[in-house]
């Protein structure tokens, strides 16, 4: 009879003769190192508190640019909320008093603004430890919020822009079928364009959109599934639980769904680093290999501090001898 010891390390060497089976354990491997799960809250609880200011400040500008045209305000306002499928249907019948006006327009502004950068600086922080990157070589106050600034409004631009596309196909009256062909094919590419800026901008980790695309197209299909699945969510759970909680499965609901969308954002990240840093096939049976070594490494190099400090990594080898793998990587510093 086969072991648990001896039926780990059968299917370790399965796994590593199998390179997408290998990769995929990587990136779970990782990602439970990086505590996926308590950034993932992080974002989510940022995220949250953006939600509700950002469609204050969308519906108040639309109302001052399509202030002439009602018709075509009300079906890019519509097409706005349904890529919010647990938040969007709620508010849909309410948020037409806040139309035109600049006191709304004032404060949703600055709330998007501050509650916007907190979600920005919370996937910024997430992505550097994904990327391993050492605390002293990470973004100061003032770069770290001129580049969530710049995120925010280029996924507002997108958003406005792809709202306005399908309102356009919406109100030119054509077939069903090509309206909503329109809305996926807008839908995917203001997420694939904001994941990838997401995934450039926010890291110090000096990447490039072809390194971080591979992450970015999953993150794209996985945040449309979302929206899916958001929608039948509400149908079938949140319509009915709001007749016994009110309000609170709402919010419960919407949570749950920005939770599960920073966890794929994350697994997405991780897909990234993986990828391009080759660290695979990692041991699930106990061993060091050199992906394990190299991951290992690193993490232990990202909570650097300081760039007169000095971090070595060490591993015992087989035979009892220490076995340096990783050194420090700062800058040597003159003496004062």
């Amino acid at each position: 009879m086969i072991g648990l010891a001896d039926a780990r390390v059968r299917l370790d060497r399965w796994q590593r003769r199998w390179a997408p089976v290998a990769f995929i354990i990587a990136v779970v491997k990782k990602f439970v190192e990086d505590r996926g799960p308590n950034l993932g809250v992080q974002i989510a609880y940022w995220g949250f508190f953006s939600v509700f200011s950002l469609l204050l400040a969308f519906v108040a500008i639309l109302g001052f640019v399509f202030h002439g045209d009602p018709s075509f305000q009300k079906d890019v306002q519509k097409s706005a909320l349904e890529q919010m499928p647990v938040i969007g249907p709620q508010v849909s019948g309410s948020v037409g008093s806040l139309t035109g006006s600049g006191v709304a327009l004032g404060i949703g502004i600055i709330a998007a603004v501050w509650s916007g950068l907190g979600a920005t600086l919370a996937l910024g922080d997430a992505l550097d430890r994904v990327w391993t990157v050492p605390r002293v070589e990470r973004f100061g106050f003032v770069s770290s919020r001129a580049r969530g600034l710049l995120v925010l409004v280029s996924v507002g631009s997108l958003i406005v822009g792809s709202t306005a596309l399908v309102g356009l196909a919406t109100q030119a009256q054509v077939e069903p079928q090509v309206a909503e062909v329109v809305s996926v094919v807008a839908a995917t590419g203001v997420d694939l364009l904001l994941f990838i800026a997401c995934f450039r901008l926010l890291t110090s980790e000096p990447v490039t959109t072809r390194c971080v695309l591979p992450g970015a197209v999953v993150a794209t299909i996985g945040w449309l599934g979302l929206q899916a699945i958001g929608g039948v969510y509400v149908s079938q759970i949140v319509r009915g639980a709001s007749e016994t909680y009110g309000g609170f499965a709402v919010v419960v609901g919407l949570l749950s769904w920005l939770y599960l969308g920073a966890q794929l954002t994350l697994i997405a990240a991780e897909i990234n680093v993986v990828r391009a840093r080759r660290l695979w096939p990692r041991s699930i049976a106990g061993s060091l290999r050199t992906a394990d070594r190299r991951a290992l490494a690193d993490a232990a190099e990202a909570e650097r501090c300081d760039r007169r400090e000095h971090i070595e990594v060490t591993f015992e080898a087989p035979i009892g001898t220490p076995q340096v793998v990783a050194v420090d990587h700062s800058e040597n510093d003159t003496a004062d």
